[in-house]
């Protein structure tokens, strides 16, 4: 006997932990936008669990599993983070690229005033996650190179930065101001005998350029070369490559590892890349659109279709006459477009008391469609239609009027209704006087749910049965 008995404490335990996994949420059931993934692929029900927004997004969503579905309790949604002033610049202006806001994504680009000049290399900010990019560009008056002059000419005036004139024999020229000699240590240059203001330089063996190519170039101009040439160890890791439509930061915890940033409106499949053997990983931001939008029967979308479409456009559908969506916009996200809404044919449906019929259609449940109209009266005598005798269906889904009950002098109750997964525990009778109640039980593998507003009665309120059963 103990054997039996084992077995079925076994398949009580199996049936109780399908039960609860039944009641549990699922992480890919959280849709909202702009959202990292929650940890854990379920949830059990009663856990919450905190949904944060994406990089350069701010806002919080609290959800709490409830019998298998996702309950709201904070909804802030995720919203682009906004960056403070991005800074003026003396003798220059500055304007946005796009929009009116100083938010994630937003690009300032800087110019300078009349007579004035661009001395930084970078003349633009945009607003990452952590604040502005690059430093607030420099602009500094509009000034003539320096001359060096030889025996046959002079100069007055601030020869180094200013104005100045210049006299003497017109058959000899003002020579501008030359840069320092350069040397490449484990390296070697080469000027071209045309133009001095450009010089080539490689590396010895076992050496490269700290640039990264194998050979590179550095340019006079204005008494100052562009850069300092510089020969490295082939292993050592030099400068950062450049990356199109992105950028790169040395990580602080790994001078051999960057971190990736690319453009709004691109995307990198790499985090981040290493230096290896001295070389350094190539990333690649590409530009992330969509397709045209899925397709979606009985509704059109109102705006012209398009070949492409960019990360962050929105389409708007409408459903012909008789449907209702339940969704009506779709974003276009990382490359792929959200799940698109439906259309559903509108309906009204009547549930009929036994003690009512329709005269056009037959049952207790009665579905018509948007203009249709049903007309409604009392089964027995003594009773009558308390409302509009005849209503019609909307094309919201709703009753032209509210929906009429039969009223009168009628107080026994028919046999009462069947309902799901359950029956009386005693037989039925063909008639019932007010106030008498009929107890429900539920069959193998289910229980009554006992919270209100259910219950295990059925209660004759004149004419009518009233309560609620659920299994």
């Amino acid at each position: 006997m103990r054997v039996p008995v084992k077995l079925l404490g076994f398949g009580f335990w199996l049936f109780f932990l399908n039960c609860a996994r039944c009641k549990e949420c699922l992480r890919e059931d959280i849709t909202f936008e702009k959202t990292e993934p929650v940890e854990n692929a379920s949830y059990a029900d009663g856990e919450t669990v905190k949904v944060n927004c994406v990089a350069g997004y701010t806002g919080l969503y609290k959800l709490k599993c409830e019998k298998g579905e996702w309950k709201k309790s904070i909804e802030p949604p995720c919203a682009r983070k906004k960056c403070s002033h991005p800074g003026d610049t003396p003798n220059g202006n500055f304007e946005l690229k796009e929009g009116t806001e100083f938010v994630f994504g937003a690009t300032v680009l800087y110019t300078c005033t009349k007579g004035y000049e661009m001395t930084s290399r970078i003349n633009h900010r945009t607003c990452r996650a952590q604040g502005w990019d690059n430093a607030v560009p420099v602009c500094e008056v509009v000034k003539c190179p320096a001359i060096s002059t030889d025996g046959e000419v002079t100069a007055s005036g601030n020869t180094e930065e200013g104005s100045y004139v210049t006299s003497g024999s017109s058959n000899t020229a003002a020579k501008q101001k030359l840069c320092p000699v350069l040397s490449v240590e484990n390296g070697f240059i080469y000027s071209h005998p045309s133009n001095k203001e450009k010089i080539f330089y490689s590396c010895n063996t076992g050496y490269k350029p700290f640039t990264g190519n194998w050979w590179d170039s550095v340019t006079c101009s204005k008494g100052s070369w562009s850069d300092e040439p510089r020969c490295i160890r082939k292993e050592e890791c030099g400068a950062l490559p450049s990356v199109h439509h992105g950028k790169l930061t040395l990580t602080l915890h790994d001078p051999e590892t960057a971190d990736v940033e690319c453009d709004p409106g691109y995307m990198s499949t790499d985090r981040s890349i290493k230096c290896t053997n001295g070389r350094w990983e190539k990333p690649v931001c590409k530009e992330v659109r969509c397709d045209i939008p899925p397709n979606v029967e009985n509704a059109v979308i109102t705006s012209e279709p398009e070949e492409l479409y960019l990360p962050e456009s929105t389409v708007t559908y409408v459903c012909r006459n008789s449907y209702l969506m339940n969704e009506k916009r779709v974003f276009c996200q990382r490359g792929t477009s959200e799940k698109p809404p439906t259309c559903q044919e509108t309906k009204c449906v009547a549930n009929l008391t036994e003690n009512m019929r329709s005269d056009e259609h037959q049952g207790s449940e009665v579905s018509v469609i948007p203009g249709q109209t049903i007309t409604l009266s009392c089964v027995r005598s003594g009773s009558t239609l308390q409302g509009q005798r005849e209503i019609t269906c909307q094309s919201n889904g709703e009753w032209s009027s509210p929906f009429p009950k039969c009223i009168g002098q009628t107080t026994s109750c028919g046999p009462p209704p069947d309902v799901n997964d359950a029956d009386t525990i005693e037989l039925k009778k063909d008639e019932y006087k007010t106030r008498e109640r009929v107890e429900y039980s539920c069959f193998n593998k289910y229980t009554l749910d006992l919270r209100p507003p259910f219950s295990r009665y059925l209660t004759c309120v004149q004419g009518e049965w009233r309560g609620n059963i659920r299994c």
